[in-house]
């Protein structure tokens, strides 16, 4: 069981990650050949899949009020759905990814156990969630990088790590800035607050294990990876 204090983090380096990174090095394995992009929006993950694993079969699926799926040109792959029960038999899947969609979910608890009845055993979860981010796009929650874990434990999954995304202050001012395009750039690279803990820790002598965890405590985004257990608990 996960404790606050000791969250399953990377031991060997502690750069800030995006829903990608971990996406990149999974879709690659091969024992993944089926991928859901669980809230695809428009589809724009079916490329960048495509790009690192050109064998995978992508299926995205998203709520048919969701403004992104209204706006999409390409349906190819992609399904509406009612937010709860996904078209799709057990065991369907061999990687599940969301990308900032789970603080949007009316009912997360639910949408876990389906996530994780879609998923092979062995199967992998993997994208990112809000934390210290301000109120947006009709979102419900923001998760602690804890409380997160104990709803995928709850549903059935070992979580395997997070890691922290963009930090929380540079999301605030973001948002207080009428979210100007020069701050597009930190979802990818180091932002300023990350930045400096890095720094910090660094100047301290703290592991990169310690520096993961103390940028956790101030993500604005965290990245999760769990995964179905091969045999049932």
């Amino acid at each position: 069981m996960l404790h606050p204090t000791n969250l399953p983090v990377p031991q060997a380096e502690s750069t800030q990650a995006t829903a990608y990174d971990y996406a990149a090095r999974l879709a690659s394995l091969p024992t993944v050949a089926r991928v859901l992009d669980l809230g695809c929006g428009t589809g724009e993950s079916r490329a960048f899949f495509q790009k690192v694993a050109p064998h995978i079969q992508w299926f995205g699926m998203d709520i048919p009020y969701s403004s992104e799926v209204a706006a999409r040109t390409e349906t190819h792959h992609i399904i509406t759905y009612d937010g709860q029960h996904a078209p799709f038999a057990p065991a369907s899947f061999d990687l599940i990814f969301s990308r900032q969609v789970m603080e949007h979910v009316r009912y997360p608890e639910k949408v876990l156990v389906e996530i994780y009845r879609l998923l092979r055993p062995g199967g992998h979860f993997v994208g990112s969630t809000s934390y210290l981010e301000p109120y947006h796009s009709r979102s419900y929650w923001n998760y602690t990088p804890w409380g997160f874990g104990v709803l995928l434990e709850d549903a059935g999954f070992q979580v395997r790590e997070f890691r922290p995304g963009i930090d929380g202050l540079t999301l605030l001012l973001r948002q207080l800035s009428g979210h100007p395009s020069r701050f597009d750039g930190f979802f990818q690279r180091e932002s300023p607050l990350n930045w400096l803990i890095e720094r910090l820790g660094r100047w301290r002598g703290k592991s990169p294990q310690s520096i993961n965890r103390l940028k956790l405590q101030y993500c604005g985004h965290f990245i999760f990876w769990a995964q179905k257990p091969v045999s049932p608990p």
